[in-house]
């Protein structure tokens, strides 16, 4: 990205920042606090409004509560929803493996696979600490965790939506073999301007990512533009469209 925003002519520092807390070293010497982004880490939500910079970090909803991607979800029909706190009484210890992640866009976990026996005692060594114990960023009593059914992944692509339009795309991965190419599959791309569509405004920046699975194409998730993997993402078009946001916040 640097490279990118260099050829652009677009200005931009560099900063190390503190993990979960946000805060940034050296701090930042902000001329338009209007006219800021911060790429890098999650986290930076809180720097961003602590500070009021605009537009900062895009911050999104939760995507399974999202009614109209409803239909279109990786087993979203069938998921079940428990806080971690709930998750020794009211998860059964019978064995059965699944795909479990925090419904917040907070990085608390990575999506994984599990058996509910090693979830149940995951569950139980949070349960045992004390709220002031638990590190910031980590599973907490009230983290609320989605489970489906594990589905077999054909091929997973990430679409970049800014202001409601896909300005690029990337292919990540193959089945198991991680794999970054510009390629999109045509019905891949329509697929994501049909979800795009669905639900217009869901944020001003977010991005997407698709798969293809032995039942067709399915959204797996969305995440925060700014803490977001780049893969083979065009960035020039990237950048100049997180830019033109940034101007409007300044005429605004």
């Amino acid at each position: 990205m640097a490279d990118t925003l260099d050829w652009l002519g677009i200005a931009y520092t560099w900063h190390k920042v503190v993990p979960f807390v946000g805060e940034l070293t050296p701090p930042p010497a902000i001329k338009d606090p209007n006219a800021v982004v911060l790429f890098g880490s999650y986290s930076l939500w809180r720097y961003a409004q602590t500070h009021d910079l605009q537009p900062g970090v895009f911050k999104i909803r939760p995507f399974v509560h999202e009614t109209p991607w409803h239909p279109f979800l990786l087993n979203g029909a069938d998921a079940l929803f428990l806080t971690l706190r709930d998750i020794p009484e009211q998860l059964p210890d019978d064995g059965k493996r699944w795909f479990l992640r925090p419904i917040d866009d907070s990085k608390e976990a990575p999506g994984q696979v599990k058996t509910t026996g090693d979830i149940i005692d995951l569950a139980k060594k949070v349960i045992a600490l004390a709220d002031h114990e638990i590190p910031k960023g980590s599973l907490r009593h009230d983290t609320e965790l989605m489970f489906t059914k594990p589905v077999r992944i054909l091929k997973e692509w990430r679409m970049w939506v800014v202001m409601d339009e896909i300005v690029t795309s990337s292919l990540y991965k193959e089945g198991s073999r991680v794999v970054y190419r510009h390629d999109v599959d045509a019905d891949v791309l329509e697929f994501a301007k049909r979800l795009v569509l669905a639900n217009p405004g869901y944020s001003p920046a977010y991005v997407m990512d698709i798969c293809r699975t032995d039942d067709g194409l399915k959204m797996l998730e969305t995440n925060c533009i700014n803490a977001a993997g780049f893969y083979a993402a065009d960035l020039s078009k990237l950048v100049m469209s997180i830019d033109a946001i940034s101007q409007r916040h300044i005429k605004t």
